[in-house]
């Protein structure tokens, strides 16, 4: 078998010797002859021989090598049907960029030009404001904030009743005062005032969510390590049936989308189909009557 190649299975390999646990004394030796004797007794030749089976097994050949004689290694890969055409009606509809998110997103609510580290402190701030927040009323509480000078430091020194009205009316506001403290003084205390730099630290925040830690690692960061999912996304894959199987949580619809989606999609994937749930997929009563994906859409044939 050539040096350049990966054999894919695995095969048990016994000890010629093995040592007892308790650490005793090893067994005696059995001379040869009997072992050749009783082999001959056991393996006489019956009536009924099984057949030799022949272990069909295929290679993987390494970066920069080929072997003729190796098997190509065949992955299957499932993808929705027409996913292609769903995704360009999709963008087709999306081309104005005029949904709430393209003006009102996480990439729009910092301060341009405070420094690279408060930069990156308001847009995790903006995240977790938003979780169930519209993006308006995200953007009004991030005003807000950013007037009186929105820092790791200044929102430490702001008591919980004037963080509580300055981010009031965002969903479950009074837990969200109590995470944005915590998560500030970690900050402070152990990134000396920066936010984390990977989805692993993120998540370990107080009221940081995976779909947070995937969007801070792009705006903030410019690094793409996963696809952010959020209730739109996590609807509209159901709907088209861009997942195997239902998925019942967005981080479900994530693990799903990032089996067949292309990587070079990932970054563009959130924002695209947040604002079409925003204008077309609603949650209730969606315009499938507007949407160049009705004829292909799963759903809205059901309806």
């Amino acid at each position: 078998m050539s040096a350049g190649l990966r054999m894919l299975t695995r095969s048990r390999s016994r000890s010629p010797r093995t040592r007892p646990r308790g650490g005793g004394e090893e067994p005696a030796s059995i001379p040869r002859r009997e072992v050749a004797a009783e082999g001959r007794k056991k393996h006489r030749p019956g009536k009924c021989q099984q057949k030799t089976q022949r272990l069909h097994v295929a290679y993987e050949a390494l970066d920069g090598e080929k072997d003729e004689g190796a098997e190509p290694l065949k992955v299957s890969t499932w993808e929705p049907q027409r996913w292609q055409q769903q995704l360009a009606n999709i963008r087709t509809m999306r081309s104005k960029k005029d949904a709430p998110v393209d003006q009102l997103g996480a990439e729009h609510c910092y301060d341009p030009s405070a420094p690279p580290k408060v930069r990156r402190y308001q847009v995790l701030l903006s995240l977790m404001l938003s979780s169930q927040t519209k993006d308006q009323v995200t953007a009004g509480a991030m005003q807000r904030l950013r007037a009186r000078g929105l820092t790791v430091d200044s929102i430490l020194q702001t008591d919980d009743s004037t963080l509580g009205e300055l981010i009031y009316p965002v969903g479950f506001w009074r837990s969200k005062v109590k995470f944005i403290k915590q998560t500030s003084a970690i900050l402070q205390q152990h990134y000396d005032g920066d936010i984390p730099a990977s989805v692993a630290e993120l998540v370990a925040l107080p009221g940081v969510g995976p779909k947070m830690a995937h969007l801070a690692m792009a705006v903030a960061w410019g690094t793409i390590s996963g696809i952010a999912v959020d209730t739109h996304v996590h609807r509209i894959a159901n709907r088209l049936r861009w997942t195997q199987r239902p998925t019942k949580s967005p981080e479900a619809t994530r693990a799903a989308l990032e089996e067949w989606l292309p990587r070079e999609l990932w970054s563009e994937i959130n924002g695209l189909l947040v604002g079409f749930g925003q204008q077309t997929c609603l949650p209730v009563h969606p315009r499938c009557q507007a949407c160049l994906n009705q004829a292909l859409c799963p759903t809205a044939q059901g309806l």
